[in-house]
């Protein structure tokens, strides 16, 4: 077997020839099958899925036996290290994620600890092992964390939000305060990412859910600058290869070519930005994910199937293309139609690519 590490998936990321576009999904390990439904009715809660190792590794495996998918992603949820701070993480259905606290004085943030994920997220470092012992040694595994400034916004608003007032408005009458926790937040999410990669990630994503809801100058100052200073603290030359990194802005298509210049070895883009296009502006710094609308994935697998083909043909030929959702599925979606993609990609992506 192919080491995961030299995976087609780890290729794509490094702009290295592949025979044909990987493939994975952002929730690829969620609510819209039913055997992880299963699996969450006997957790009992989310929070109680993402804190139990045994079963958070078999949805994170779930999928991998239903498509042909060229990667898994841990299993977890972006708000742990919030969590870890003692901020009081909880999940009700139909409302998303809340905190018990709430980050309101420049005291709040000052006494936040910097979280040792050895010890206060251990459950997921423990996780991270129990995947890699139990998936093919070929399947590369992406850990993944939010980034400094989505994570903000949660801690800052308790939760999520329509307008971001109250983390603006933290931001833009208190900009040195904001830079303290976001420098905090940054320290964290390395120190988090890092204890993923020893416990035996391939790959590693920041998810910067919120970055597109700034302007373009507080774009660069207070998401991009963080998700810059992660990166430059991750350990990616690692004993058992190079470690690849993904940034995914959702929103970010206006700022491309600064998020090129971060560091990171890929971008995700979300469905509203034209994958050629966005080719043509980063050139070969970055390889590419996405970015098919998840909506797409209502209609029948006869349009999925045309809808993959658009993407594949608007990023054209060579490789740097990892093929992925522009957002995380929903969670309603039928599991046949997850299958029309992700066998299209594997069925039409080979004309892309010069070698067999």
């Amino acid at each position: 077997m192919t080491p995961a590490n030299q995976s087609i998936f780890i290729k794509a990321l490094l702009r290295q020839p592949t025979p044909r576009t990987p493939i994975w999904m952002m929730r690829q390990a969620g609510r819209y099958l039913p055997e992880y439904r299963a699996v969450r009715e006997q957790a009992g809660s989310f929070l109680n899925l993402c804190t139990n190792p045994e079963l958070a590794c078999e949805v994170t495996l779930q999928p991998l036996r239903r498509y042909r998918f060229d990667a898994a992603i841990l299993f977890s949820d972006i708000l742990t290290i919030p969590d870890a701070m003692g901020m009081g993480l909880n999940f009700t259905e139909g409302e998303g994620p809340t905190f018990s606290k709430r980050l309101t004085t420049a005291e709040d943030i000052r006494q936040l600890p910097i979280p040792d994920p050895c010890t206060d997220l251990r459950y997921v470092v423990d996780a991270v092992s129990l995947i890699r012992k139990n998936l093919a040694s070929d399947v590369p595994l992406i850990g993944f964390s939010g980034s400094p400034w989505t994570l903000a916004t949660y801690m800052i608003e308790g939760g999520s939000s329509k307008n971001f007032q109250k983390v603006k408005s933290l931001m833009f009458e208190q900009p040195g305060l904001m830079h303290e926790l976001l420098d905090k937040l940054a320290q964290s999410v390395a120190a988090y990412l890092n204890a993923q990669i020893e416990a035996g990630v391939q790959a590693v994503m920041v998810f910067d859910t919120w970055g597109g809801v700034l302007s373009h100058d507080d774009y660069l100052e207070f998401s991009l600058r963080y998700a810059q200073q992660v990166k430059q603290q991750l350990r990616t030359d690692h004993a058992n290869g190079y470690i690849p990194s993904i940034l995914f802005s959702k929103g970010g298509g206006l700022w491309l070519e600064s998020m090129s210049n971060a560091g990171y070895d890929a971008l995700g883009l979300d469905w509203q930005t034209h994958i050629g296009e966005a080719r043509q502006r980063v050139g070969a710094k970055v390889a590419l994910q996405g970015n098919l609308d998840p909506l797409a994935l209502y209609a029948s697998p006869e349009v999925i199937v045309e809808k993959v083909k658009t993407v594949l043909a608007q990023y054209g030929h060579g490789s740097g293309h990892v093929f992925n959702l522009g957002h995380g599925i929903l969670p309603d979606i039928n599991p046949e139609h997850v299958q029309a993609m992700v066998e299209a990609v594997h069925s039409f992506s080979p004309a892309y690519h010069g070698i067999s």
